[in-house]
Parts: C-alpha cells; structure tokens; sequence
C-alpha cells in the first residue's frame, strides 16, 4: 500500500478527482485561484489518498533538476511585465509551467553577466527560454552554455530551438495592403533597429543584417513590397524607436508627419508605435484615414479597441508561449517553429473595396 501512495503523481490524482492538474496544483500553490469549498474538498480527498502535494525538493533529489526554468527577457523586468506582446507570451508559459509543476525565474538579459551572480542562477535552473536575444547583449551569457537547455523565442541564436513568427512575410502582406491606396510618400517606423536608446532616422550607409533581430526581418519584408509596388524610400524615412513604448512611438510619428514631403502612409512595426502614431497626427490636425493611413503589427486587444481601429498583422503570442514551454519540457519536438500570421484589416487603412 505504502508503495503504490509513493507512485501517485499529480496526474494520477487529478484524473481520480475528475478535475485538471492545474486545478490540483492551485488547490496546493495559489489558493486564491480556487473557490474556498473547492480547494477545502481537494485537500481532503487528497488527504485520503495520502497525497500530500506537490514535492519540488523530492523531484530535484531524485531527477537532478530544480524545477526552474529561467526566462530571460531582452528588456528590463518592469518593461516585459507591462509590454503586451511580453505579456501575453509569459501568459502562455505560465499556462503551461504551472501544469506541469515547474516555476519561471524572470531574469533581463541587461543584468545578467558573466561574473558569480550568473553563474549562481545559472545552477539554479534546469535552462533557459531566452526572448528577443539580441546579438549585442551578454555575448559570454551563461544561458548559451552548451549543458544548459536552450529554447530562443522571436530570436535565433545558432544551435538552438527557436520558436518564431513569419515576421518577414507578415511585413510584406500589410505593406502590400496599405500600398494598394497609392501612397505620396511612406515612412517606416521600426523597432531596435539599431544598438541605440535614442529616437533617430537611420544613416544612408548602416547595413542591415537579415538574422539579426525580428525587426529587420520585418524591415525587409516591408522593402520587398515597396520595390515590387515600384515606391522608392530613403533612409531619412526610416526612424529608430529604441523601446515598444508610446513616448518614444509619439515623437518619431510627429518627426516624421512634419517633414516637408509629408508621409501618408506609415508602416509602424507595432501595434503600439501605430496608435502612438494615429494620436500623434490626430493632434496635428490630420484625418485617419483620409489623409493618412497607418498600420501595426502583433495584433493585441489595444489595436482592436482603438479608434480608429489599427490594420495590424496578428502574432500568436500566447500560443508561442506555450509551444517555447512544451519543447523546453519535451512535450513537443525540439525542432524550430515558424507560426503563421493573419492580416486583419480594420479602421486605419481600410481596404479599397471598403472605400469605393
């Protein structure tokens, strides 16, 4: 009898129970998750069957892992945790994670470095899921050691799994939607496109390497679609906004609608740039769409409950999350994904069947 109490495993008793193992590991770890009857009711039968929750030393003892995965993020902490892309991809983790028993540590790849600080987190964990990795940061970071599991998201770092979007074909499909309306001239306003923290236009002479980040896969989807409509654009059209926030999305959108040769069509590679970008010329006095049109990228709620509503590509953020986590864990093949994206064409560059 003893033996076969040892066995039981949270599967075991959620599926005894007739509820998930989600709802048994809150019942343990987050009892503000569950009704006061529910968690009570739980624990008893729990109680019965001689399971006493969830033992994250036992398992670390007796697999050689901790149960931790770190989650390195690109950005400060207090940017990821409010950024909504950020957001709802630690949203789908989390799902995931939280099932399978296994806690995130939230780190940023800004404080992490090679010294004993990284090296300690590095022990305490069983890998690490890197978002938006950027070659600049932390070349020597012990989350490239190679007996660590590595999973990249919205980056690619060589020898790796990574989990992405179809960034470039995404650009290309809003471009050639927005540049159906004939713009007079076009501006881009792109995101991290260089290793800079100010808002600036980008030099006739920088390169752009394809591999680099997500936003120069997008940049480029959006020149395939500009030379194949025949529209040329210089690099004086082609702002830096260093972070996703509106601050820096709001002066670069009236930088760019106060040149001489005034832009009517903005390519902004976020939703949140694009509705930094709509407020900005609403207070100049312009008309969206009439004598402007803009669109996003990602998708988030914001962009749909915005007015006017942003023509945006969605991203499957919440899903990425979750397939990072399942091929970290080995409930899915450890091999690279590419997530598709859907056009959704709303208020801000309606298409010109709507207009007609």
């Amino acid at each position: 009898m003893t033996k076969n109490i040892k066995k039981l495993t949270l599967k075991d008793v959620a599926e005894r129970l007739g509820v998930s193992t989600a709802t048994i590991s809150n019942a343990f770890n987050r009892p503000d998750q569950l009704s006061a009857s529910l968690r009570e009711n739980i624990l008893s039968e729990c109680e019965k069957m001689g399971y006493f929750g969830p033992n994250a030393a036992a398992r670390s003892l007796r697999t050689g892992r901790t149960g931790i995965v770190g989650i390195v993020l690109s950005d400060d902490l207090s940017y990821s945790l409010t950024d909504p892309v950020a957001n709802q991809f630690l949203k789908g983790m989390a799902e995931v994670f939280e099932v399978n028993e296994y806690n995130m540590l939230l780190l940023s790849s800004d404080q992490v470095e090679q010294d004993a600080q990284s090296r300690m987190q590095s022990s305490m964990v069983d890998g690490f899921i890197v978002y938006g990795h950027k070659p600049q940061q932390c070349i020597n970071a012990p989350w490239l050691m190679p007996n660590k599991n590595i999973i990249t998201v919205d980056s690619f770092i060589p020898g790796t799994t990574s989990v992405n979007v179809e960034n470039h074909s995404g650009a290309y499909r809003v471009a050639c939607h927005a540049l159906q309306h004939k713009p007079e001239a076009v501006a881009i306003l792109g995101l991290s496109l260089l290793a800079t923290d100010r808002v600036c236009r980008i030099r006739e002479d920088e390169l752009f390497d394809r591999a680099a980040s997500i936003s120069i896969q997008r940049l480029y989807g959006y020149f395939q679609a500009l030379e194949e409509h025949n529209v040329a654009i210089t690099s004086e059209y082609i702002w830096n906004i260093p972070e996703n926030n509106h601050k820096q999305a709001y002066q670069a959108a009236r930088e760019a609608l106060s040149m001489s040769n005034r832009p009517t069509l903005l390519l902004c590679m976020s939703d949140c740039i694009a509705i930094a970008a709509v407020q900005a010329a609403l207070h100049m006095g312009l008309r969206v769409p009439e004598d402007l049109h803009v669109v996003g990228f990602d998708g988030i709620a914001e962009s749909a409950n915005f007015h006017p509503s942003i023509t945006t590509i969605h991203q499957q953020t919440v899903e990425k999350g979750r397939i990072a986590a399942e091929v970290f864990l080995g409930l899915r093949e450890a091999k690279d994904v590419i997530l598709d994206t859907d056009l959704i064409i709303r208020e801000s560059c309606p298409s010109i069947v709507e207009i007609n």
